[in-house]
């Protein structure tokens, strides 16, 4: 069981496939303008499924600010999910997909042939929508990608571990439990764990796809605290459904429709001035 968890850990940090990343385009390495006050700058980005036959997202162009909350709305199937992927390059993990454009992570194009998946994917980590524990001890699950890095110090893991477990406002919790296996937490609590181990690695950005969807009111109202509190050390990038949690949780909105973003600003600015009507509609619940 543990080997073929370390086998797909492996897979996932280190896989490329050439027809999702496009790889022997030539790109540029670096940004030379890049905004220091911004993590991330897109430019121009389209991403198609099917070999290009099924355009999932059409001229992209984002910034997104350090040390903040920023949410992404919109109706299912209009590529929030998808672009967020791109972010990390999970979308390599998908077969059949292309792109063109540019992603640049503090200045460095994250698609160029120098940018390390290994790199990107310790310092832009990612929350699912179902909390990903795995069958192994809750120590075990935050030791695990550590352990990959190739910390094996007793004391460096152990004061890790705590540190993570604290930061993911799990460590109270668990402290006496840390031996027991993951899956027999909450599911509120399971989605914190996966936060610890993410947080882990000290990235510099947390991903997160719809990660209350699927957790009760008292459970989301945790994770909703625990965001406005990362955010201090971290950027958070979330997929939202929920108008209200976007609206409490984040600085900056962007609404996609259809493969395109619609509008992006301040959250306040979306919700009370938005200047697109279908920004309008959307939140008013007029589309869908």
């Amino acid at each position: 069981m543990i080997k073929d968890i370390k086998n797909k850990f492996s897979k996932l940090m280190s896989s490329v496939t050439k027809t999702s990343s496009d790889l022997k385009t030539k790109r540029n390495d670096f940004k030379e303008d890049f905004d220091d006050s911004n993590i991330f700058e897109i430019r121009d980005l389209n991403f198609y499924y099917e070999n290009g036959k099924k355009q999932a997202l059409y001229d992209v162009n984002l910034d997104i600010k350090k040390n903040k909350v920023t949410s992404f709305i919109g109706p299912s199937g209009c590529g929030k999910s998808t672009f967020l992927r791109l972010l990390n390059r999970m979308n390599e993990l998908l077969p059949n997909t292309t792109f063109d454009g540019d992603i640049y992570f503090e200045k460095q194009n994250i698609y160029s042939k120098k940018f390390s998946v290994l790199d990107l994917r310790i310092k832009v980590g990612m929350v699912f929508q179902k909390a990903t524990p795995f069958p192994m001890s809750i120590y075990d699950n935050v030791a695990f990608a550590l352990k990959n890095q190739g910390i094996k110090n007793k004391k460096i893991l152990d004061e890790t571990i705590e540190k993570s477990l604290r930061s993911a406002a799990l460590w109270d919790e668990v402290k006496d439990n840390l031996n027991d296996i993951a899956t027999d937490l909450s599911g509120g609590q399971q989605q914190r764990l996966c936060i610890a181990r993410a947080i882990a690695c000290k990235p510099s950005v947390l991903l997160m796809d719809e990660p209350t969807s699927a957790l009760d009111p008292i459970a989301t109202s945790k994770i909703e605290e625990l965001i406005m509190e990362l955010k201090e050390k971290y950027t958070i990038i979330i997929v939202t459904h929920s108008m209200a949690q976007a609206q409490r949780i984040s600085d900056e909105t962007v609404f996609f429709f259809q493969g395109k973003i619609i509008e992006n600003g301040p959250t306040k600015n979306i919700f009370l001035k938005p200047k697109e009507k279908k920004t309008r509609d959307y939140i008013n619940g007029r589309i869908g």
